[in-house]
């Protein structure tokens, strides 16, 4: 499927934006009033948080944010701790009380209903403990029941038809070659760690070590004798470990859009998986049989399809068992929500507090249900007028952008209008969607918090894969309003800004506009030049899979951005640990572009204007300060090791400066002379778009 860029993929945060009123909009019944005293304050750039003993020219990121980094520690209950999370701070205050009426009100309907129950179940502890490990009681009665082979393979099909698929991916998304139709991808899956290297890399033994002893763990939570356990616990790591020598890497994955695209017909897939019979896997998901569908990395089906012949029973049903109860932990008794926080929190992540139970279970809410949450959140907390002010910035950003493309000396006149039909068919959404998605059909309850996460993991999942066959509903968001983030769709050649990102440090109505075009602005670029990214510039103006480039010019391009992945690589985030240029340089082309497009936009805007100095600062400068505001950050060492491995954006502080020390613009702002580590002149500067 075609996978979104977002600004910030490995946090989902959210926010609110303005006081808080009551009001019914955009339909719908009024939301009640909602305490915006209680609402903690918004990020915003301060001057007074520069540290002027620091040279800008130096390392601008620490110039702008040291001082803020410094006196800002991660909270106990955060692995990460800077501009995005503040903001969750504050969504989450608005978040609680709307979660907290709709729990108050047995009667509630609709939305409010979803909301309600989720909230309320997810809140009852002293339930989750009497009820135990009592709601899997019938998922693991299936697996003990497993006789044989023919038993196994039905068991997959049967478990992943109620939304419960712990081996595999599979879920609808456009074609590649016909953006507009809807197919099926089976993608690979099965794995508990983040990301293959954890299982193949000698540097990560220590991680695959304390899985196993949490694999160990979980197992004895269930009722296995702790001796039975161990064993357990080391064949599932054998298990994982030989799918995950058959499953592609992040970087893989992130840097190569074609490998999610595998296009096969029912009877080719079978001949691949002669165990594993993907007809009456169709049949038993309720969809058609289609003339095609995407078997995505076909040597990890292939293995699977080994594995079911060649891995004991015993083993199979170990690792079904395993998974099955890590994933329902965070929803049961106290022991396995303590456990999987002391494993996926303060193992991996570095987490040195749980989070407080109120907002476990507002992710909970957000990861279930989260536009049916959004309706609630747009009524009480996002202005008609941040979505107006929005619209000019978008159209400021895209005439910004059309002029770079016009003028590009790298590029040939013939793929440059090819780039330009693209530009011209971007589609910008922004705020929430204008038709909501319908939830007729979950039917969520107060008699337990995993019976409602498992009823809408099966509603989310009838829902998604029934749109195979279809065509593709472009109205349709990936992103709840109340997540402060953006994302780029290759496959509908669309930019998306949910209604919480329009805050400061992003977005401030009184701010000038210098701040506003340093973060919200940047942001907009930033998504625009997804779009021309290295795997979005392979899709064409609506979306399909193409290759509009001449020759030379994706030769000239290649350079240009193999000289990005070089600039990365050289960045040390922590002593012997290095960025991966590669696996980040989608998100690093997006920041280069999309900084020096909104720093265009600024000046067009601001032209004829007076600069008068703000706080000692020109318009420019603010400019950069402000984007620099955006990326402060502060990581735990153990997160850290896990973004490096995993993510496709740069730690926040390569962030503020990566982009800034390729623009001239920058370099003249604050006066940074040739030499200086802020400044990549000459055959140093890279300039894409």
């Amino acid at each position: 499927m075609s996978k979104p860029h977002v600004l910030l993929l490995s946090l989902a945060v959210s926010a609110g934006i303005a006081a808080l009123a009551a009001h019914a909009a955009p339909g719908g019944s009024p939301t009640p009033s909602l305490d915006s005293s209680k609402l903690p304050a918004p990020n915003r750039f301060l001057a007074a948080d520069i540290d002027r003993s620091l040279d800008a020219c130096q390392d601008f990121g620490a110039y702008i944010n040291q001082k803020w980094r410094t006196a800002n520690p991660i909270p106990g209950d955060r692995v990460t701790w800077g501009s995005f999370e503040m903001l969750d701070e504050r969504s989450n205050a608005i978040q609680h009380q709307l979660a907290e009426q709709a729990a108050a009100n047995p009667n509630a309907t609709g939305v409010e209903r979803i909301v309600g129950d989720f909230f309320a179940t997810g809140m009852d502890v002293e339930l989750a403990n009497r009820l135990g490990l009592s709601p899997l009681k019938p998922q693991l009665d299936a697996i003990a029941a497993i006789k044989d082979r023919d038993g196994l393979t039905d068991y997959l099909r049967r478990s992943a038809a109620d939304g419960n698929n712990v081996l595999f991916g599979f879920s609808s998304g456009p074609d590649f070659k016909d953006s507009m139709s809807n197919i099926a991808f089976a993608m690979q899956g099965g794995l508990g760690l983040p990301d293959r290297t954890y299982y193949t890399d000698a540097g990560k033994a220590k991680e695959l070590a304390a899985y196993q002893a949490h694999a160990a763990k979980v197992l004895e939570l269930g009722g296995v004798p702790a001796a039975d356990a161990a064993k357990q616990a080391a064949d599932i790591v054998a298990f994982e470990t030989r799918l995950a020598k058959v499953s592609k890497s992040r970087v893989e994955l992130s840097r190569d859009a074609e490998l999610r695209y595998n296009p096969v017909t029912l009877s080719q897939a079978n001949m691949l998986t002669p165990n594993f019979d993907w007809t009456k896997f169709f049949a038993s998901q309720g969809v058609a049989a289609p003339s095609k569908f995407s078997l995505a990395i076909p040597a990890f089906h292939q293995e699977v399809s080994a594995m079911l012949a060649q891995v004991p029973l015993a083993q199979w049903k170990s690792y079904l068992t395993f998974r099955n109860i890590d994933r329902a932990s965070p929803y049961l008794s106290d022991a396995f929500v303590q456990e999987n926080y002391a494993f996926y929190g303060k193992t991996l992540r570095g987490q040195q507090e749980i989070k407080p139970r109120w907002k476990l279970t507002l992710d909970t809410l957000n990861g279930q249900a989260g536009e049916a949450l959004g309706q609630m959140y747009v009524k009480a907390a996002f202005p008609a007028e941040s979505k107006a002010r929005m619209e000019t910035l978008v159209g400021n950003l895209r005439v910004a952008l059309k002029h770079r493309l016009e003028n590009l000396a790298w590029m040939s006149p013939e793929t440059k209008q090819k780039a330009l039909e693209k530009w011209a068919a971007f589609t910008p959404k922004i705020g929430y969607p204008d038709k909501w998605r319908d939830w007729t059909g979950l039917e969520t309850t107060r008699a337990s918090y995993i019976g409602n996460v498992q009823a809408a993991n099966a509603f989310n999942y009838r829902w998604n894969i029934g749109k195979i066959g279809k065509r593709v509903d472009r109205t349709e968001w990936g992103m709840s309003p109340q997540t402060v983030n953006a994302y780029y769709r290759s496959s509908a050649n669309e930019i998306v800004f949910p209604a919480a990102i329009l805050q400061p440090p992003f977005f401030d109505p009184k701010a000038d506009d210098a701040l506003n075009y340093g973060g919200i602005g940047a942001v907009i670029g930033h998504e625009m030049i997804h779009g021309y990214d290295d795997q979005g510039s392979r899709f064409g103006p609506t979306g399909n899979f193409e290759n509009w480039w001449t020759e030379a010019d994706a030769a000239g391009f290649k350079k240009l951005t193999d000289q990005l992945v070089a600039q990365f690589n050289e960045y040390e985030a922590a002593p012997g640990k290095h960025v991966n240029g590669k696996l980040t340089l989608g998100e690093n082309i997006a920041d280069l572009g999309g900084l020096a497009v909104a720093y265009d936009a600024l000046q067009t805007a601001s032209a004829g204007k007076r600069d008068p100095k703000t706080d000692g600062l020109t318009r420019d400068q603010r400019f950069y300060a402000n984007w620099a505001t955006v990326w402060r950050r502060n990581f735990t060492p153990q997160e850290l090791d896990v973004r490096l491995t995993t993510d496709s954006h740069a730690p926040a502080n390569f962030r503020a400066i990566g982009a800034p020390s390729n623009l001239a613009s920058f370099a003249g702002s604050y006066s940074c002379k040739t030499g200086q580590p802020m400044v990549r002149d000459g055959d140093k500067q890279i300039v894409i778009w």
